[in-house]
């Protein structure tokens, strides 16, 4: 894999022309299961000459130099030689080599490669040689998923404490990338090239007094790191603090974390770099990979703009090992757990409710007795929305449906009861055949009009008007069929009282609408008789009233009985209907107090205050 595939190169940015590369090396693979490119050792190579080092393939490449696989005679260990590639290097190449190699050589730590001989060949090329490492790059791992987060994590911990160790002797990295971590085959870690170091003044003379600073070597203006890893500061000028490097380790942790890099790569990290607007949470930019809170708020910490409020690398080691060894601290939570309560009321108050519920949630999960955390939880699953999310309103939708299916379906038997009438009513005795026929077409109809809405119960306003026509026009065939004084004033509210708890009619002014027509299904009739353009079915006088009917034989004792069964079967469908939805009312009550139950088992109980 090349260098240009796996990780952006080093390079000096000039913030008016973005600068050229520097010949700073970037390894390129590890090891000899990963050889990018075979060096060609010639018969008079000055370093074979000395006859000290045996040398194999190349196994790195830079703009400046190389690195060299090769085998020790002296002491027959394998070693990384890492040499100049120019025939002939300037002297500001020279000392630009020879201090990479005495900055790591003074960096003493187990993550810190080891250099073991700094020196020149015959030709005064110098070179120097370090511990061979076997392992991938973080950017291998990261792109083939071959570690668990646990193991980056500790990983990262280390790092973070070798960077700790270097800042104590007044190092700064500034380098800071995936490409420059590898990890070992045996759970060890290693941070890589330190060619653009930068030696702070206030420990120098005590420790690093002999190393040269590079940026006196540098041109004017040229800002030295890689895009998308550096700290805000460093992209306006090479002279940082210990804060820059923190920066970095924060850009590998949320590339840990979220699984894709803070910023993009090219000028476009610069950008993203110094926008206010960008995105620094892993758990917002990833919440499906489900980022604990505490490493969360590292990671933004470590992150921020203002370089003199982030923590510093040995504090971020001590929190990842606390998180991993499950030591939290139990005030930090309680603060992570305030800070979030606070968050999900300001979503509230905009009412972004589904913010809240996880910002809420998320409090909870860090300190369950958080003040106004479980409160929150408990009024927004029980308080209603100003608003109805999309969402929201499809189950809504769906939970309509059901009701008008259940509904629906239980009013098919009422209306083949009417229908099953009409045969008692012929033995009675038939004035009109129209009225007879006609009453049991219209509530064979509606019987089938029903069933189709338990089938299919998304319909327009229209249909559910055209339904209670139809309920309407049973009302008035029956009132003439035997005066509307009979049992047909109790089936008009009975029927009126099973529509109305449909969702359709429940809301003003649907259930207005509803109400005017089913009135004027029973009144109708009576209100043109009184105009004279019906015959009149009653009659009242001093000793009762007198019903007569427009096409059935009243007087008979069959009539009689069929008037006091259709009494009956009024009763009777109301009754039932009524059952059925009461039933369902009560499992929908029983539902929603199971469900406040369950959400009390999972808020904590109270806590007696002293």
């Amino acid at each position: 894999m090349a260098p240009d595939e796996a990780d952006p190169p080093t390079i000096p940015l000039d913030p008016t022309r973005g600068g050229a590369p520097t010949d700073e090396l970037e390894p390129e693979t590890l090891g000899p299961a990963r050889v990018a490119a075979r060096g060609s050792i010639v018969a008079d190579d000055p370093t074979t000459q000395s006859g000290v080092y045996e040398l194999g393939e190349v196994i790195g490449r830079g703009g400046m130099g190389e690195v060299v696989r090769a085998r020790d005679r002296k002491i027959g260990r394998e070693v990384a030689l890492k040499r100049m590639r120019g025939a002939a290097p300037g002297d500001d190449e020279r000392a630009r080599f020879l201090r990479e190699a005495r900055i790591q050589a003074r960096l003493d730590h187990p993550a810190i490669v080891p250099v073991y001989e700094l020196a020149k060949d015959p030709a005064g090329r110098p070179y120097f040689t370090m511990k061979r490492l076997t392992g991938q790059t973080l950017v291998q791992i990261l792109g083939s998923h071959s570690a668990t987060r646990q193991r980056l994590l500790r990983a990262f911990a280390d790092i973070c404490r070798a960077i700790d160790f270097a800042h104590s002797r007044g190092i700064v990295h500034r380098d800071l990338k995936p490409a420059n971590i590898v990890l070992g085959e045996f759970g060890e870690a290693y941070i890589l090239d330190w060619g653009v170091a930068r030696v702070l003044g206030d420990v120098a003379e005590v420790i690093t007094a002999d190393i040269d600073t590079l940026e006196g070597s540098a041109p004017v203006g040229q800002v030295l790191g890689t895009p998308g890893y550096m700290a805000p500061e460093q992209l306006r000028h090479p002279d940082v603090t210990r804060a820059a490097d923190v920066y970095g380790l924060g850009s590998l942790l949320f590339e840990i974390l979220a699984g894709e890099p803070l910023h993009p790569r090219g000028q476009a990290a610069i950008e993203s770099t110094l926008s206010e607007h960008t995105v620094l949470s892993p758990a917002i930019r990833r919440p499906d990979r489900v980022v604990p809170p505490e490493l969360d708020g590292l990671c933004l910490a470590m992150l921020l703009h203002s370089s003199k409020h982030r923590p510093t690398a040995r504090v971020c080691a001590d929190r990842i090992e606390q998180y991993l060894d499950g030591d939290r601290d139990l005030v930090n939570r309680r603060a992570l757990a305030t800070d979030l309560v606070a968050k999900a009321r300001a979503a509230l108050d905009d009412d972004r409710r589904a913010d809240a519920m996880r910002e809420a949630s998320r409090a909870m999960a860090l300190d369950p007795h958080v003040d106004g955390a479980a409160e929150l939880v408990t009024r927004l699953m029980l308080q209603p929305p100003r608003e109805e999310p999309p969402e929201l309103r499809a189950a809504l939708a769906r939970a309509d449906s059901e009701d008008i299916a259940r509904h629906a379906k239980s009013a098919v038997p009422g209306y083949i009861m009417i229908a099953a009438f009409v045969p008692l009513i012929a033995a009675t005795g038939v004035r009109a055949w129209w009225i007879v026929v006609g009453i049991a077409l219209a509530a064979l109809g509606m019987a089938i009009a029903a069933r189709r809405f338990a089938q299919t119960p998304q319909r327009t306003f229209g249909a559910w008007i055209a339904y209670a026509i139809g309920n309407a026009a049973i009302i008035v065939l029956l009132g003439r069929l035997a005066s509307a004084f009979t049992f047909v004033p109790a089936l008009a509210a009975f029927i009126t009282a099973s529509l109305i708890t449909y969702p359709a009619f429940v809301e003003k002014p649907r259930s207005w609408i509803l109400l005017l027509v089913m009135i004027g299904g029973l009144l109708g009739p009576l209100g043109l008789e009184l105009l004279g353009i019906l015959p009149q079915s009653f009659d009242l006088r001093d000793h009762g009233m007198f019903l007569r009917g427009d096409a059935m034989e009243l007087g008979s004792t069959l009539s009689t009985f069929t008037v006091v069964l259709a009494s009956l079967a009024t009763v009777l469908m109301c009754g039932i209907q009524a059952a059925t939805l009461g039933r369902a009312n009560r499992a929908a009550q029983h539902k929603l107090v199971a469900q406040a139950w369950h959400l009390q088992q999972l808020l904590p109980a109270p806590v007696a205050k002293a």
